[in-house]
Order: structure tokens, then sequence, then C-alpha cells
């Protein structure tokens, strides 16, 4: 973009924010959402940022958007700060989720709230940091922060970068806006060619991306939570099961799901689901639901080792979901049953635990079509959701087949970590924007 599109866009921006700035407010007031950071997205450079001293540790920013950016980029960042000992690393996030999981993994010291795209709020940080690589997790464009981080003299790289359909159709009616700000990236790493091919069609310059694969095949499992040894101890205790974890659900779903688990519970009468809503703002909206189906529930958050027998815990916690999965028999992985794209089928795959989604997976197709093509998962719409979890949960043999092929098929995956860092250490050391292939490691 121009100059002049720049200030344009920046204008535009204020004014949206302006305009909406009751919106804000009443999420403010009634949830306490984006209150978190607020002074940090306009531009305070927070006190506790363990920022060295000139010339000690240069500083490399990695902003992740959520939870699952944080998520997928966790290791690499791990591997970085064991292969470039002279750099620090800062980690950005947007959501408070997306916080709180960065200040658990790297150290509050190490994280803080990416700012609003206005040059006010940007220029502080890179003042401060003055960071010689800024890496962003997935495909975020902010065309001022790209702008700004260039003129500062910093080389901008894109990892684990994807284009899912529903962004495609937009960025490429702004195509002739895009082409400039994507010019600003120094490297591109896609996590597919569909990916790769479609930031060329918006406009990235194909001879700076690259196929590196899917970041979070290389995430391993997490330590599990106390909550989860004290779960695993009450159901062999009752006998309590199958168990069902719904993981990522959205709203539109979780009736869905009841109505499923209920016919699950006419031949399983210990049946325990697992319900995690996606977002904590929902957790009293899910909790009133149950108590109006007078379903037998209880919230994670005051549980106190009840047999869970024929009842339903209501995951009301941040970032015990993935550890939880390892207790699951059969896992539901949400925001597929409605149209919001799906989740990451990763987390449950990786226990040996079969897969069930819905229809709507559009943000991960590459992951899904792979797991497809190898037997590794089930694919259902609302009407057969029932009658699969009643025939995988009665079949042993069928549900260890598929949790099997889905573990193997994950492995086969692995390795993008260390293409990702050998591409940002060419990065690094090079002193022009980099050549590079566009095959997979």
């Amino acid at each position: 973009m121009s100059l002049p599109m720049y200030w344009l866009y920046s204008s535009l921006l204020a004014l949206g924010l302006l305009v909406t700035l009751p919106y804000w407010l009443l999420h403010m007031l009634r949830h306490g959402k984006y209150r978190s950071g607020l002074a940090e997205r306009l531009g305070k450079v927070p006190h506790r940022l363990n920022i060295p001293d000139a010339g000690r540790k240069s500083i490399i920013w990695v902003h992740a958007v959520s939870v699952g950016e944080v998520l997928a980029v966790s290791r690499l960042i791990t591997e970085m700060q064991a292969r470039f000992p002279k750099y620090h690393v800062l980690v950005s996030t947007t959501t408070d989720t997306g916080q709180r999981l960065a200040r658990e993994r790297f150290g509050a010291s190490n994280v803080f709230y990416f700012p609003l795209d206005l040059g006010f709020a940007i220029a502080p940080y890179l003042e401060k940091v003055r960071p010689p690589l800024v890496i962003v997790a997935e495909t975020e464009l902010w065309p001022n922060f790209f702008r700004l981080a260039k003129r500062s003299g910093a080389k901008l790289a894109v990892v684990n970068a994807r284009i899912s359909d529903r962004s495609f159709s937009g960025y490429r009616r702004f195509r002739f806006l895009l082409t400039d700000v994507l010019k600003q990236i120094d490297l591109f790493l896609a996590q597919a060619d569909t990916d790769r091919s479609r930031l060329v069609e918006i406009g990235a310059p194909a001879k700076r991306v690259q196929v590196s694969g899917n970041l979070k095949f290389d995430v391993s499992a997490p330590s599990p939570p106390p909550i989860a040894a004290s779960l695993r101890t009450a159901f062999e205790h009752t006998g309590a099961g199958p168990v069902v974890v719904a993981g990522s659900t959205m709203e539109g779903e979780e009736p869905l799901l009841l109505r499923a688990f209920e016919i699950v519970r006419a031949s399983h009468r210990k049946a325990v689901m697992i319900l995690a809503p996606r977002h904590p703002e929902r957790f009293e909206q899910v909790a009133d639901l149950l108590a109006s189906l007078n379903m037998p529930f209880w919230r994670r958050s005051l549980w106190s080792g009840e047999d869970l027998g024929g009842g339903l815990l209501l995951l009301d916690t941040i970032g015990e979901l993935a550890a939880i999965y390892a207790l699951a028999h059969l896992a539901f992985v949400g925001g597929s049953l409605v149209e919001h794209g799906g989740h990451n089928i990763l987390e449950p795959a990786q226990y040996g635990v079969p897969v069930v989604i819905g229809p709507h997976y559009e943000n991960f197709r590459d992951m899904v079509d792979l797991f497809r093509a190898a037997d590794a998962i089930r694919v259902v719409g609302p009407a057969e959701l029932p009658l699969c979890f009643v025939d995988l949960l009665s079949d042993e043999t069928e549900r260890a087949a598929i949790g099997r092929r889905a573990l193997e098929t994950a492995r086969r995956q692995t390795g993008s970590t260390e293409y990702t860092l050998r591409a940002l250490e060419a990065l690094l050391a090079s002193d022009e924007r980099p050549v590079v292939s566009s095959s997979q490691p």
C-alpha cells in the first residue's frame, strides 16, 4: 500500500474502534473481556518485560494470537531458545486465554499483549524491543505493524501459515491492497501446498513462500494437571465409563451433543461426558443449559470426587482440556457441527483416542483430509452423531483401530519444527531476503 493508503487504513481502523467503543465497553463490564492488558494494547510497554541490555542479547519477537497459536509455536520457541543462544524470545498474544497460557509456558516477564495496529501503539514496542526478527504464527496480517517493523530494520517471518476458505475469499477481493503488505514479509512457511498456492495468489512473492508442514504435529502432549489423576482414580473406583470428551464446543453444539449422550446412556448406564466449551465466557450459559435439562452434572471447579457415572462434568477451567483427552474412550472436537470451521484434532489423536467431528472443518481441511485418507477419524452430521457414538462405544476393537491409525498418522507428519528452525536460522544469518524452495521437509 502507498503511504496515503496506510493513512486511510489507520484512519478507518481508528474510526471503527471509536464507533464500536460501546461494544468493547459492554464486554469489559459484563464479561471482563479486553480489560486485561488494555494499557499494553495501547502502547504502554510493561515494566515486567525481560528486555536484555543492548549488546548482551538481541530479541526475537514472536506473535501468537490465541491458545491454538501459542500451543503451535511452544516447541518452536523452546528449540529457538536452545538453538539461538544470542537471542532472547518475547511473546505477544491478542486474547486473554492465549496470554494466560503463554505466561504459564514462558513466564510473565517474557509475555505481553500485542498492540493495536496503529502507529502510536506499535512504536513504543519497536523502540524498546528493537527486534532483528519478528515471527508471526499462522496468518495475521497487520499492515501498520509490518510496515513499521520493517522500517525499524526487523526481518519478518510468518510461520505455520494457513489461509482458510473463509479468509481466502476475502483476501482475494483485496489483493490489490494486500500485495504491498505481503511484500514486507521476508519468509512465509506454509502448512501445506494449498496454503502456499493461496498465499501466492493473494500477492505473496512466490520465491519467499515454502511449505514447511504443520508445527502442531510436533507439539508434545502436556503434563497432566492434578485433576486428570483425580478423575482417573474416581472412574476406576466407581466403575464410571465409558468416557466421552467433547472439547472446544461452540454455541449450538451442546444441545446436539447432550441429545447424543442421552442415547448413549440408554446402553451405557455409567457413561460420562466431559464437556469443554471453547470460550470461558460461555461457561455460565452452558451450565444454565445443563441445569434446565435436569441432567446430573458437576462443574470441574466445584467437583470434589463425586461419582460421575451417568452424568456430565463441565470443564469450566482453562488449559486442562488437552491432557483430559487422555482419559477419553472417544473424543469429539467442536466447532464442526456448526459452521465455525473446526478445531485442532491432534490433541486427542496424540493419545491414540478415536476422534469424531462434524462436517464443518474448513479451517483444518488438509489435516482432516489426511486423517480421513488413513481411516483415522469419523466425520458425521448432527443426525448421525448419536449412532456414531453408540457404535464406537460398543465396539472396542474398532475404537482401538481408529485411535491407533490416528496416532500413527500424526507421528508420520512430524518434522516441521526442525525445518522451521533451519529456515529462521538462514534468515537471521542473511543480509538479504532469502530465495527458498517450495519442497516439504
